[in-house]
């Protein structure tokens, strides 16, 4: 596909996105027929359509419409950030787990479950991984700064150390921690959409909404980054500065991200490559493209998720984590003729 196609491709992904939320509000441990589905959003939407009776609309209301806009939210968020720090470290293979984002998310998490427990009612684990992603940041920029460079080879290096550094810390935690809620940190580390509440949507929603107007708004600086740093420079850019800027949104974005949803590997590795081939390189359609077909990545692997092995439910990351081992392979094979 070629740039021409973006228009039919986004309208495409965004039928598919409505598709994909009607059945995967339809099915889970309790399937609902579509029509009644239809009624209970209708309703809920203040149209006049008589209520659903029993328990049906509540669960359609109150469970699986948040855990659907949970899961687009998500999808759409991971797949901007991925785009942007492969822009900005000029690695086709850069994503918030590249720079120790997520891990550091996990290990605030992963301490809440483990030992200190929920000090804050609900809001104790969203707080604590927020907390800990801002912390690698901060950390990552700490030591990009001590060594005296803001190249993109070196906050890739300090990235992974951290990463490396966090993980570390999570391990020990779950080791010395609450054998007991050994359950709970192995589907939390690797991701799911269990926790979606109306009372939390509104921080994915804030994620995404982050992100996307960061990048829309710097889509020209973006774009000059792809003729180089020499070129983006002479354009005007302050490269080390925006780089460091770019990077702080995204650690914002992934933090509250990870902080409601888990580790959810490899969706802003994949995304960008796939919306490229649609988008093209500029980063004004590529940042839309990124955000639906991100949408759609999530929301499919949520819907596998669940299916997949009932009664019981997978840690999404196991369906992207798969899924990108999958398109690593066929990248490589496609590269080597």
């Amino acid at each position: 596909m070629t740039p021409r196609h973006f228009g039919p491709a986004i309208g495409a992904g965004a039928v598919l996105i409505v598709a994909l939320a009607l059945v995967s509000i339809a099915y889970g441990s309790t399937v609902i027929p579509l029509s009644e589905v239809i009624a209970s959003l209708a309703h809920a939407a203040g149209f006049d359509v008589a209520a659903v009776s029993g328990p049906v609309g509540k669960i359609v209301v109150d469970l699986r419409l948040p855990r659907a806009i949970l899961a687009i939210s998500v999808g759409a968020g991971l797949g901007i950030v991925g785009a942007l720090l492969q822009t900005v470290t000029r690695n086709d293979l850069a994503d918030p787990f590249l720079f120790g984002l997520s891990s550091g998310a996990a290990a605030g998490a992963v301490s809440v479950i483990t030992v200190f427990g929920d000090r804050l009612g609900v809001w104790t684990l969203p707080v604590a991984a927020f907390t800990g992603g801002i912390l690698t940041a901060v950390v990552v920029l700490l030591l990009v700064a001590r060594i005296r460079g803001q190249g993109p080879e070196r906050l890739i290096l300090a990235g992974l150390a951290v990463s490396f550094l966090f993980t570390a810390l999570t391990n020990y935690l779950v080791f010395a921690g609450d054998q007991r809620a050994a359950h709970s940190v192995l589907f939390w580390t690797m991701g799911g959409l269990g926790l979606a509440r109306w009372d939390n949507i509104g921080l994915a929603v804030l994620g995404v909404a982050a992100i996307a107007i960061f990048a829309l708004r710097n889509h020209r600086r973006l774009d000059a980054f792809l003729a180089g740093e020499n070129a983006a420079e002479s354009l005007g850019v302050r490269v080390g500065r925006f780089r460091m800027l770019t990077f702080l949104a995204a650690a914002f974005s992934t933090a509250i991200l990870v902080s409601v949803a888990g580790v959810i590997g490899f969706v802003g590795l994949m995304i960008p490559h796939l919306a490229r081939r649609i988008a093209g390189q500029l980063h004004q359609r590529l940042v839309v493209a990124c955000a639906v077909f991100g949408a759609v990545l999530l929301m499919a692997s949520d819907l596998l998720a669940r299916t997949l092995l009932p009664p019981q439910e997978l840690p999404i990351g196991i369906i992207t984590s798969s899924i990108g081992a999958l398109f690593v392979v066929a990248t490589l094979i496609r590269s080597r003729f």
